[in-house]
C-alpha cells in the first residue's frame, strides 16, 4: 500500500479552516442547527446509476495537484449563525488507478459566534484509496480551540459481494460491517465525472469517508449542471492545461444514511473539471454558507499506468 502521512499536511496558515472530506467545522463548534435548504433538482432529471457508469469510471484519469482555497462568510441566517468567518483549505492529491490515490488535507476555520469568543478548529486528514476501490485507509485529527484532539484511524475493505468492512483503531478498536453499494471518496468523484460525461444530471449513491467517529455512511444526491462555457476568474486556473477543459457545476447534498426525506447535514457546491480539480467552493451548513476561492494551484506529475 502507498504511504500516507499527516506530516504532509501544510503548516498552520494565517487564515483559518474548513474542508471537503469532513466539512465539520460548524458541527464540531456547535454553531449549525437544522441544515436548511437542500439543493434544487434540475428540470428533466436524467438519473445515473453506478452500474450504468462502471465502464466509464474505470477509464477516468484524475490530475495530481496541490490547491489552496481561502474561505469567507458568504451568507448567514438565524440567531445561531456566526457573524464572521474566515479560513483556509489546503488540499494535496496524487496517484493513479495503478498505484492508488493519496490525499492530504487540512482545514483551518475561525468562526465568530453571535455571542461569545471566536472559535478556531483545525482538521487534518490523510487517506489512501486503492485505485480499483477495494480498500480505503484513513487518519483524521480535529481540534477545536484548546479541547483535546479527536482522532479517527482505520481501514475499510470491500469483501465478497461488495460488502464493506471497517477495522477501526481510533477512537476505539472496533470492527464494523457497513453493507454493500457504498463508494469511497475518490470513487465518488469519478462516478460524478462519469455521470457528467454521459450527460446525466443526477447521481444518488451511498458514501463512506471515515469521518465522524468512523462509523458513518452518507446518503448523497449529486446534481450536475450543463458544462460551463465562460472562463474561470481565478488566476491559478488560468493555465494552458485547464484553458479548454470542460467543467460542470456540481452540488452534493449529504444526508444521514436512510434519511433522505429530511434536510441534508450539509451541501457542497463547486465547479468540477473533468480531471477532478475543483474551484468556486460553496459550503452550505444551513445556518451559514462559506465561499472558498482558489488562491493557489500546482499540477503534479503522475507516473504512467502500466496496467
Amino acid at each position: 500500500m502507498a504511504d500516507y502521512s499527516l506530516d504532509a499536511a501544510p503548516s498552520r496558515a494565517p487564515m483559518r479552516r474548513v474542508g471537503i472530506f469532513a466539512l465539520l467545522s460548524a458541527v464540531a463548534m456547535g454553531l449549525a442547527t437544522a441544515p436548511g435548504l437542500a439543493a434544487a433538482g434540475p428540470i428533466g432529471v436524467l438519473q445515473a446509476t453506478p452500474a450504468s457508469l462502471q465502464g466509464v469510471v474505470d477509464t477516468i484519469p484524475l490530475a495530481s495537484h496541490r490547491a489552496v482555497y481561502d474561505l469567507s462568510l458568504l451568507k448567514a441566517v438565524g440567531t445561531k449563525s456566526p457573524t464572521g468567518a474566515r479560513g483556509r483549505i489546503a488540499f494535496d492529491f496524487s496517484g493513479s488507478t495503478c498505484d492508488g490515490y493519496v490525499q492530504n488535507f487540512r482545514q483551518l476555520t475561525e468562526l465568530q459566534p453571535a455571542e461569545g469568543p471566536t472559535r478556531i478548529s483545525d482538521m487534518h486528514s490523510a487517506t489512501f484509496e486503492d485505485g480499483s476501490g477495494k480498500s480505503f485507509a484513513f487518519k483524521m485529527e480535529t481540534t477545536v480551540d484548546d479541547d483535546p484532539t479527536d482522532q479517527v484511524d482505520g481501514r475499510a475493505e470491500r469483501k465478497g459481494h461488495g460488502i464493506v468492512d471497517v477495522n477501526l483503531v481510533k477512537p476505539k478498536a472496533e470492527q464494523l460491517a457497513l453493507g454493500h453499494d457504498i463508494l469511497f471518496p475518490t470513487e465518488h468523484i469519478k462516478y460524478i465525472l462519469a455521470a457528467a460525461e454521459a450527460g446525466e444530471n443526477t447521481l444518488e449513491v451511498r458514501v463512506y469517508d471515515g469521518s465522524d467517529s468512523g462509523d458513518k455512511i452518507y446518503d448523497t444526491t449529486t446534481f450536475i449542471g450543463r458544462p460551463i462555457d465562460t472562463p474561470a476568474t481565478e488566476a491559478p486556473v488560468q493555465i494552458p492545461e485547464l484553458e479548454h477543459m470542460r467543467r460542470w457545476p456540481v452540488t452534493i447534498s449529504y444526508f444521514d444514511d436512510g434519511r433522505k426525506d429530511e434536510a441534508p447535514n450539509y451541501t457542497l457546491s463547486f465547479d468540477l473539471y473533468e480531471n477532478g480539480i475543483s474551484r468556486a467552493l460553496r459550503l452550505n451548513y444551513g445556518d451559514f454558507v462559506l465561499a472558498g476561492e482558489m488562491t493557489s494551484l500546482k499540477l503534479l506529475p503522475t507516473p504512467p499506468c502500466s496496467k
